[in-house]
């Protein structure tokens, strides 16, 4: 069984050029970038982050992401 974080969070690294994923599950954060236009969609940014947890191995309730705008 997944473990489950408690939410994400999206933002734009402007060191790295790539969307930072920030992970939260309980005491422990982890950052991951994942390869997504600067110019995608409130949507996409989502999907992708959705996607970066499960890959990362966890459960995440969708309306817990949020993606801080540009």
């Amino acid at each position: 069984m997944a473990m489950r974080a408690d939410k994400a969070e999206v933002s734009w690294d402007n060191s790295k050029s790539k969307w930072l994923v920030r992970i939260q599950s309980g005491d422990e954060v982890m950052r991951r970038h994942c390869d997504v236009p600067k110019s995608a969609s409130d949507q996409q940014l989502r999907a992708a982050a959705e996607k970066t947890v499960r890959d990362d191995g966890y459960d995440i309730d969708p309306t817990s992401i949020t993606v801080r705008p540009v």
